[in-house]
């Protein structure tokens, strides 16, 4: 039972996941175009939640939310299943490849088993596509490896049903339906003003007010939490950045060729000069995890540290202002 499903790698999980899935039924968008128009750029800072022992910081939207955006916006619809049952949960996904229909899979990273150890952390909101079965091994298209793999019966359970924050609980997805014509304008449009809402909302947590909020924590961390705790957050910014998914500098790059792509469809040259500003401030991010890296790997208690990198984000989040306030403008 083998779908012949197309494998491409992406740069981020969830937009691959759906670009394949698109192609797969005839709808060929990247993973750029996947992103832009489900809104998937965001910064949020949420102190109640923790992963890993320190508060949680997103650069994307919620996990299924650029999907359900990406295919609200285009015409497709989409059905999503979870399972309190193992065995129910494996049926349905059976049933699915019998009728040569490829499912999306929300799972858990730590027990993935083609993963480099060091990549193996608790994180429950990876996205792969499962296209075949061969015995009792799953034909895994996992968009963030180079080649496509396999998984046991056991192996892929464990995943589905892995526990902790994000808990997947079976959770599988994939399109029913689709429009006879697709409208990228409009969707393109819809999904800009969404990122600019987003991004330069009045709330102190979430956008470019959420990068200048964590920049004053890490001013206080080291006094505040002491140096070990607060080498163990600064790690955690990063992690979230550059290890989860792509991160800050990596979705600031996806989202610049997103809006490259968009400025040929909308004849619009604003977005093209856009774009090459958006690698500017994704190249300012990785800037900022080299150097974060280095005060929590040195294990330094030197406040100047401390405050350079976050006058880094201070500059990096007054960046993003002005270009979304222009972005905005320019749509």
């Amino acid at each position: 039972m083998q779908i012949e499903f197309e494998h491409r790698q992406a740069a981020h999980c969830e937009n691959g996941a759906v670009s394949n899935l698109m192609r797969y039924n005839g709808i060929d968008v990247s993973e750029p175009m996947v992103f832009g128009i489900g809104s998937g750029l965001l910064f949020c800072y949420i102190p109640f939640l923790m992963v890993n022992h320190a508060p949680a910081i997103t650069y994307r939207a919620m996990p299924g939310f650029i999907f359900k955006r990406f295919a609200k916006r285009v015409g497709v619809k989409i059905k999503r299943e979870k399972f309190k049952n193992t065995k129910k949960a494996q049926e349905r996904l059976d049933e699915n490849l019998s009728k040569n229909n490829p499912v999306g899979l929300q799972v858990g990273v730590f027990n993935l088993p083609y993963f480099p150890e060091e990549y193996r952390f608790h994180f429950n909101a990876h996205n792969l596509v499962v296209y075949g079965k061969e015995g009792d091994r799953y034909l895994i298209s996992d968009p963030t490896v180079e080649h496509v793999t396999s998984l046991s019966e056991k192996e892929l359970e464990k995943v589905r049903f892995a526990k902790g924050a994000f808990a997947p609980n079976g959770h599988m997805y994939y399109p029913v339906s689709f429009p006879e014509k697709v409208n990228l304008e409009k969707a393109i449009l819809k999904g800009i003003k969404h990122t600019c809402r987003d991004m330069l909302a009045p709330i102190p947590f979430v956008g470019v007010k959420g990068i200048h909020k964590i920049a004053g924590l890490i001013r206080k961390w080291p006094k505040k939490k002491g140096t070990k705790v607060a080498n163990h957050y600064l790690g955690q910014i990063v992690r979230m950045q550059e290890e989860i998914g792509t991160g800050g500098g990596g979705f600031r790059y996806i989202y610049a060729a997103f809006l490259q792509e968009a400025s040929k469809i909308l004849n619009n040259s604003q977005l093209s000069d856009l774009s090459n500003e958006m690698t500017e401030i994704g190249d300012l991010w990785r800037d900022f995890a080299v150097n974060a890296s280095r005060i929590y790997k040195n294990r330094s208690s030197q406040n100047d540290g401390y405050n350079q990198i976050a006058n880094q984000l201070d500059t990096i989040a007054n960046l993003e202002e002005t270009f979304f306030k222009k972005l905005k403008k320019a749509v």
